[in-house]
This record gives C-alpha cells, structure tokens and sequence, in this order.
C-alpha cells in the first residue's frame, strides 16, 4: 500500500515546519526556480511508488529536470528542506531501488545524452538517463558497443545500469558495469560536483575521500579477504575492495584503483551521477548459436561447468515452466518452437562470437562433440543464421516478464534470484533449493546466467496471504546454501529493499559497519536514497508491500466495481482478500477479474520502448510515465484499490491518465505479461461516461454507422464543413474536431448502392457445402460508405480467383461491429451491435466458410472485443472464421486454393501495418500477398500508431500529439520514397498519410485489383 511520505518526514533540526509543509515549500519553490516538471499530485507520485519489486512507498513528490542546472538547484532545494533525493532512471529495479519516501528526480526523459565518444581510445562519455540501445545504436557505425547487455536494454539506462552494478548475458566475456566504467562526475549531498576516476590522478576533496577508503580497506583486510565473495557476481554493498581487489575477476586489469568503482551498485546513496564514462568493447561481426535440449534440469546445471570450457560469450538457461510461457505467447511461439527437440526440461543458449564466422562454426560442432560425450548426442539445435539468433535471443531477454505472465494471484517473487555460486556446485545448489521450494508448497521459475552461475529463480507465492512467511522461511534456508557453496547471496539486480538486510549476514557486522562509515562520509545528512545498503528495512516489512497482506497496518483491498466486460480469464483463482461475493457472468467476482488483469503489470517497464513493436505510442512523443501502459496500470491499480480516494476511478485524473492510450492494441501483443490496456481504456470509459454523462461529438462518433446511409443520401451537405470558410473552425469550437484536417468526405455511391453481385445467403451455404470456395465479405461502415472501392475491389479480386461471395446486410442499412460505441464507453450499445452481427454471421462461421474483412479495427472486434462481451460459444464460432482479406487469401495460397494472374507494379511497394494488424500478427499475411505481385519486394515501415486511432487524430485536443506519433517514423518514411505505391488498410492509417505527406495509401485490395490480369472469355 502506499506510505505516505508524512509519516517518513521530520521537520528539520531547529525548523518548526512539519513534514506537509515541507512538501508544500519543495513543489513551490522547485516551480519557482527551476524550468523542469513537477508533480506532487497523488496520481502522478503514485506512478512513481513502485519499480519492478513488490514494493510501494509514496515519494514526496517527482521532478523530471530537463538541464544540469534544474538538477543542482533541485539538490539545493531538498538539501535546505532535509528531503531525501532518490535518482530514477528506467524504473526497473526488480529490488526496490527505486521505491522510497523521498523526491524522485526522472533522468529519463531529458538527461539522455551522449556527451562524447571516442572510437580511437574506445571510450564515451554520457549523461545517466540514456537508454543502453540508444547508446549503443550510436555507437554502431564505430563498429563498438557497451557490451553490459542487461535483458532490459531497450528501457535500462545507464544511470541505473550503473546504481544496481548491472552483469547481463555476456558477462562472463565482458565482466558486469564494474568493469567497464573508467569515470564519473557526481554531485555529492552537499552539492560539490566531483570526478571520480584513476586514484592516482585524484587530488582536492577526491584524493582525500580516496584515502579514507583506503585506510577502511587496510583496516578490513583480513575480514574483506575472508567473507568477500570469490564468484565474479557479487554486487552486495559498496566495493569497498577496490583497495585490495582479490576477486576472481578484478576491477582493473593493472591492479590500478578507480575511485568511479565506488559508486558502482551504490544505488544512488552516496552522490548523484552527472555523466559517466565507459570502457567500449568492439562489436563482435559474427555469432552462431547453440540451443542444447536436456530432459533433465539437473542435467542442464551439471553440463554448464563443461560448456563454459569451450570459451562461449553467453550460457543462458530457459526453463520448461518459461519454455511453455512462450509457447503459448503468440509472439514468441513461433520462435521458441525452432529451438526446441522434442519436449525438453530445460534449454541451454550457448553463444559463441568473433570476428568470422567460418571461424566460429567448428565451436560448434565441439559443442555438439562435448554433449556426445556427456550422454546426450543429437540434443543441440545448430543456429549459424544471423535472424534466428536474434529471435531467440529477445525471447530470452523478454525471460522475467514472460515469467511473470502467470495470470492470478500466485506470482514468481524475486527475493533470491540472484544468488551466485561456483559452477561446479550449481547443479547440487538448485537441486537443493527446488526441495526447499516443495516445503513450502512452491515451486521455482529458472532463467538466466548458467555460464557465471547466477540462476533467476522466483518462487511462486501469493504475497496478499501467506507469502512473506514463505518468502522469509525460504530466503533463510537459501542463505544457508549459499554460505555451503561459498557463494554471494547479491550477484546481479542489487540490494535494494529485498536484499538489504542480507548485506550485513553476508560480510559480517565490521565490514558492515565500514560501508556505514562510507555512507556517512559521502552523505552524513544521509539525504541521498536512505534505507539503501545502510540500515534497511526487514525485506519482508508488509507495510512496504505493493500489495500489502492481511496483517500489515493497511492491507490491499479491491473497491466494487461491476464490470461491463468479461474479465473472468484473469479470475482464475479464489482472493481471500476480495471483500466482495461472487457474480457469476460478471467477471467473476465484482472486482476480482478486472483488478486481477490490470495488477498483471508488474512494471517491468517493457512498454518503454522506442524502436520496435507497437507500445506504447504516447510513451514515444511524450516520454511521460502517465502516458505509458504502466503508468496507466498503476493508476488504475491504485483507483480501483482505493488508494486514490473513493471515486479516483471515474475521476478526471484517471480520464487524464487514460486520455491518450489509443487503443493500439500494441501492449496486447507486445507487453509480456499481457496488459491489454485498449480492453481496459474502454471498460474505464464505460464508467467514467456513466458518471460524468456523452458530448456530442461522443455520440456524432458512436451513431456514425446509424446515420451513415441517411447521411450519404446528402453528401453535399455534411460536406459543407470541409469546404465552407470558416466551418471547421466552428466545427472545432463547437464539437472539438480539429480544424487543422478535413473530416472524411461524404459520397452517395456507397458500396451497398453500387448494384454489385453477390451470392445469396442459400446458394453460398449450398456451393460451401458441396466443397466449393466461398466467403462471406464483411462490409464495415468506412469502407462501405466512404471508401466503397476498397469492398468493391475486394470483392473483385475474390471473385476473380473462383470464389462465391456473400455480403451480409440487414433493412435500412448494414451490419455495425460496435467499434465506434465501444470507442466512446457505449458498451451496452456495442453489445446490441455486435451482438446483431454474430447472429447475422453465425449460420456461416458453423458451416465453416471464412468471413473476411477490409478494416482491422472493424474485422479483429471478432476476434477481441465480443469474446468478452458475453456471447459465449457464438461469438468463439465467429472469432475462428474472422479473417483479415489478406488473411484469407494468405491462408488460401497455402492450401492452393487461390489463383489469379497479376501485372508487375510499376513502382516500390511501401507497407504500413495498422496496429490492430500487428496486434493480431496479421502483418506477414499482407507481405505473403504483395508478393504475389510479379517483382514485388514490398517493404515494411516500422512503425509504431499513425496517430489517428478511430477518431483519436480529429480531435482538436489530440491532434499535436496524432501529428508527433505520425513524425516519429511514418510519415518520414514515406517521404523518403515519393515515387513508391504506399500500401495501408486502416481507414486512418490512410488519412493520416493523405494529411502528413500529402501522398495517396491504398488498401491492399485496390492494389490487387488494379493489377489483375483479365482472363480471356471463351
């Protein structure tokens, strides 16, 4: 639950002000003096309560700096108000780091520079908030990188790669942050700015810090030579070792002392990073890819001692529990399934890297020799290719949070998983520690760094109830068998809250006591993130819970809450702590299926992403934690616990929050843990509209497929908007449609007036059953009334390949999916819309004739939205018959049932894919069909949301933001090919591109048709 940060502030010494006004006098005078983002407001502190542990504490408030100076003055400030500073990076700490009842300063979104690199000397300077993908991108056309590849690379910034001394995959060939940091500048907590590098060129206050850890060092010797942990991963404490490095892999390797070391895994306690300069490595040119399958785990954790003999860069474990996970993942299936033989315990990901290829090649067939001769011949799965490396290597990377996807309440905990020991020992140790899980009724998730010996493993516990007992009688007995193997109980994510109080059971209370006299000779006002590595709190301290048990002083607790959706596949198992009774065909309990999906994010931060996938497009343009789908989780995670006030979930700050999700659909895919935050966005809308009432324009949206055939009969006259001067300028003060574009244009000859033939319901019901080709084309409202070329193309097109079409229709006008009313919170009349057109379908889909569709948004309804709407077995007949028209005729090459002749194009091909296409995995189906076009290498943009969305983009209030989604890699990419035919079949995609570059998109269907070769008549 969230601790409120007045019960964890004292006024200052001599000061009479108590800890609110303290708050109060921060956000005034950080607003007065510095030009960067404050937010005290309980929504946006609550979005920074928590990282990726199970912890929550309220900040004081959060400051987003956007230049050095914002920073200074924002530690002044805080310095004169005795208010502790907790720097953030990512947000990914999965122990707590970033959690803590102090100000949150976001280096993130303005503080991601790269300052200098020095490709000769292999160096670069750059400031904390920058992404490690970002960097290295830059970094490329070097022909370098920074070689610390943590698994969260697309959202780890180096700040925090930095605090939490982070190791990644590779470490056994390239060693952890430690290793490969030369320097750092650091403000300290009195505000001096100092660097921090080689101990022999330190003079002034650094020379003199340097000389303090070293008599600490001489004085510790004997104690640091007998509990410091030999294994390479061991990131517990501050590196008071520096001085007297016995380690198995040094810090330097000239036994020189780099004072920079020290604030290595120091998790921002002791000074606050300015820059930081690192040791780059070259990029390897080539890699192949052993996947060795073993039908035992023991026998995976026994054979990692022998791999790592045939010198790999990386020996990564994938488990069966992760192995199923991605399996039933649709974006990672098809990846895991070409690593697999068989059905194996365990995978191992051995990599070898290098400067040639044919060079690397023999490595491995010595692996394949080395499992012949360990008992398992014809085990590994070859991978020489470049792509399918990198495939199965984002699977793995993606290994926590794919973990993490178990729906209900029991969730894999991180407490221990960094626990490192001696390879030789590794398989004993995990043999050990599964029998400790099974005493306590749990079992464990393993993943991760076979090579170094550093296993992830996460028990499965429910912390709501008895978990913490567990996670503590289980944290106990696997510090015991750390201590046996000579291990580190600390080897990757940091101390953080989860492992803190472990710190002193691991060096003994005098080495103890020397990072506490660290700690107060760099902070003796200890303003810099308290209760990190120095005196922190029990790991199991319920209050500090996110979702805080029974017992503690302010246990979790669900608001009621009567869904209009179904949400009883997150239901999934009994909550003791529901306060609510079961209401069948709800979603399961009142609150329990919808709470239970929204707590499915776990705030892995995945969604941070920038350069691939679909999510989260608002995230991209605005970089704020509020328009990310994990700011958007928390804050309807705290709404909807009641830790935002009784009606915070109808509120404007949650409309606020909510405002600019688009409904991509992107997070559905891409988000690891399954947050589909497009389903959530309207389950949220439905109730806020309930409390706060439709605009006008909600319901000139909602009706559009109702007036649409009444419209069009009088094109002319709703036109007189786009044409009158002055209209749309009314228009936007009047409804809020932007005056900036042109609404679609109104037409009378609409598909369902074009006099197109088509099969009657009888006759295709009929030719399908005596095995003929047939479909049913489904008309959506756009495509049928302005832009009925595309249905009529399509229909075409299908005709021209043999097929028997029909379309259905219904008097006075079409069949509707409920999009649009679902787009403004209109369920119930969603349901009334949707529900007419799987009756109208249902005769069709039983026979098993294929329903084909031009609109992704309008065609997926029936495979997303009705499965929840409460149809039942009806709509799931629909769903499995629902196809996308290059869907179907993807589906159709395959069985050899399509044919038809086409001409070559006479330009590029260039494809944008909607989102709700890439959502679905319908992307590839659209490449299979341009390829039927003779010489077509049609070539995909990757590209996050257009930024129209439905009606999204016309609104006046969206449309900066609809602008700087398009800019962010569509609209330049298709400027870049003037001359290219630019393929889209979304209804906006193609509007936005018309308004963007002022350049004509077309369905796919119309390409299609225009190329068809006429057969000639006999």
């Amino acid at each position: 639950m969230l601790i409120d940060p007045a019960q964890r502030l004292a006024p200052a010494p001599g000061t009479v002000l108590p800890a609110t006004d303290v708050s109060e006098a921060l956000a005034r005078r950080l607003r007065e003096e510095t030009r960067g983002e404050v937010m005290f407001d309980a929504a946006s502190r609550g979005r920074y309560a928590t990282d990726a542990s199970i912890y929550q504490i309220m900040p004081v408030g959060v400051f987003v700096p956007t230049c050095e100076d914002d920073i200074a003055i924002a530690l002044q400030i805080a310095r004169q108000l005795k208010v502790p500073v907790l720097p953030r990076g990512g947000g990914t700490s999965q122990c707590g780091q970033t959690t803590g009842a102090a100000l949150v300063i976001d280096n993130s979104k303005h503080f991601r520079r790269v300052l200098e690199v020095d490709a000769a000397n292999g160096t670069a300077t750059i400031e904390p908030g920058i992404v490690l993908d970002h960097l290295n991108a830059r970094l490329k056309p070097h022909g370098l990188w920074y070689p610390v590849d943590v698994s969260t690379s697309a959202q780890a910034t180096l700040g925090g790669m930095a605090g939490n001394n982070s190791c990644g995959s590779r470490s056994i060939a390239y060693g952890n942050m430690v290793h490969n940091v030369l320097g750092a500048s650091a403000w300290m907590a009195d505000g001096e700015l100092l660097p921090f590098g080689p101990v022999a060129q330190a003079s002034g206050r650094t020379a003199r810090i340097a000389e303090f850890v070293r008599g600490l060092a001489v004085q510790h010797r004997d104690e640091i030579h007998a509990r410091w942990p030999k294994v390479m991963r061991r990131v517990a404490g501050y590196n008071l070792d520096i001085f007297d490095n016995q380690s198995e892999k040094p810090y330097t390797t000239d036994g020189s002392v780099n004072l920079a070391h020290l604030l290595i895994g120091s998790e921002g306690t002791l000074a606050y990073t300015r820059s930081l300069t690192l040791k780059l490595s070259e990029l390897p040119r080539a890699k192949v890819l052993g996947v060795v399958n073993f039908p035992t785990f023991h026998a995976a954790m026994d054979s990692a001692q022998h791999i790592v003999k045939l010198g790999p860069t990386a020996v990564e474990l994938v488990d069966r529990t992760m192995i199923e996970l991605s399996l039933a993942n649709p974006a990672f299936r098809p990846t895991i399934e070409t690593a697999l033989i068989g059905k194996p315990a365990a995978i191992l990901l051995v990599e070898f890297s290098g400067a040639d290829k044919g060079a690397l090649l023999p490595k491995l067939r010595q692996l394949v020799e080395l499992m012949g001769d360990l008992g398992l011949p014809g085990s590994v799965v070859e991978m020489a290719d470049d792509a399918p490396q990198k495939n199965l290597w984002e699977v793995r990377k993606a290994g926590l949070n794919i973990m993490m996807s178990l729906k209900g309440d029991g969730k894999p905990v991180s407490f221990i998983e960094d626990c490192a020991v001696p390879l030789e020992s590794l398989a004993e140790y995990t043999d050990a520690l599964t029998e400790v899980f099974a005493k306590y009724g749990s079992r464990g998730t393993w993943y991760a760094h076979a090579s170094v010996g550093t296993l992830h493993v996460r028990p499965i516990l429910d912390m709501r109830t008895d978990g913490a007992a567990k996670m503590r009688a289980i944290a106990e007995e696997a510090a015991a068998l750390v201590r046996k193997y000579k291990g580190a109980f600390s080897g990757e994510h940091g101390d953080g809250l989860c492992r803190g109080e472990w710190i002193e059971w691991q060096f003994g209370p005098a080495i103890n006591e020397a990072f506490r006299a660290i700690k107060q000779h760099f902070d003796p006002e200890n303003l810099y993130n308290p209760g990190k590595i120095v005196d922190p709190p029990k790991m199991d301290d319920g209050a500090l819970f996110r979702f805080a048990p029974p017992t503690a002083p302010q246990p979790y607790k669900r608001i009621a809450i009567q869904p209009v959706l179904d949400w009883s596949a997150w239901n999934v198992q009994a909550d003791p702590v529901t306060e609510v009774t079961t209401a069948p065909g709800t979603g399961g309990d009142v609150t329990g299926g919808f709470a239970k999906a929204v707590e499915m994010c776990n705030n892995n931060g995945h969604c941070r992403k920038f350069d691939a996938g679909t999510m989260c497009p608002s995230y991209r343009v605005t970089r704020d934690e509020q328009h990310l789908t994990r700011g958007r989780a928390n804050t309807l995670r705290l709404a909807i616990s009641g830790q935002l006030g009784p009606d915070a979930f109808t509120s404007e700050a949650m409309h606020d929050t909510m405002d600019l999700c688009v409904g991509c659909k992107g997070c559905k895919r891409d988000c690891p843990t399954g947050v589909d935050m497009a389903k959530m966005k309207v389950e949220f809308l439905a109730h806020y509209k309930a409390r706060h009432g439709h605009t006008l324009k909600d319901k000139l949206v909602a009706k559009l497929p109702d007036y649409a055939a009444a419209a069009s009969r009088v094109p002319w006259l709703l036109n007189l908007r786009n044409t009158l001067p002055g209209a749309a300028w009314l228009g936007e003060k009047l409804l809020g449609f932007s005056a900036k574009r042109s609404l679609p244009a109104w037409r009378s000859d609409t598909f369902w007036r074009s006099g197109e033939p088509f099969a009657s319901a009888d006759e295709t019901l009929r030719r399908a059953a005596a095995g003929e080709r047939t479909a049913v084309l489904f008309v959506d409202t756009f495509n049928g009334t302005f832009e009925s070329e595309n249905a009529l193309a399509a229909a075409r097109v299908l005709k021209a390949a043999g097929y028997t079409l029909h379309t259905i229709a219904k008097a006075g006008g079409h069949h509707c999916c409920g999009r649009t009313y679902l787009a403004t919170g209109m369920v119930d009349e969603a349901k009334a819309k949707a529900g007419a057109l799987l009756d109208a379908l249902l005769p069709f889909a039983q026979a098993g004739i294929a329903i084909v569709g031009l609109e992704p948004s309008c065609l997926l309804t029936l495979r997303d939205e009705t499965l929840v709407m409460g149809f039942g077995d009806k709509a799931e007949a629909v769903s499995k018959q629902a196809l996308l028209f290059e869907e179907f005729i993807a589906r159709e090459l395959k069985a050899g049932r399509f044919e038809v002749k086409l001409k070559a194009a006479d330009a590029p091909i260039l494809l944008h894919g909607h989102c709700h296409q890439k959502a679905f995995g319908a992307v590839s189906p659209i490449l299979d069909v341009l390829k039927l076009i003779p010489g077509a290498k049609p070539e995909l943009i990757e590209s996050s949301c257009c930024g129209m969305a439905g009606s999204f983009g016309y609104e006046a209030s969206h449309h900066e933001v609809s602008m700087q989604m398009a800019e962010a890699s569509l609209l330049p990419a298709v400027r870049q090919q003037p001359d290219a035919i630019v393929v889209a079949d979304g209804t906006s995609c193609r509007h936005q591109i018309a308004d963007g570059a002022q350049r004509e998109a077309v369905h796919v269907a119309r390409l299609l048709e225009r190329l068809l070769v006429a057969e000639p008549r006999h």
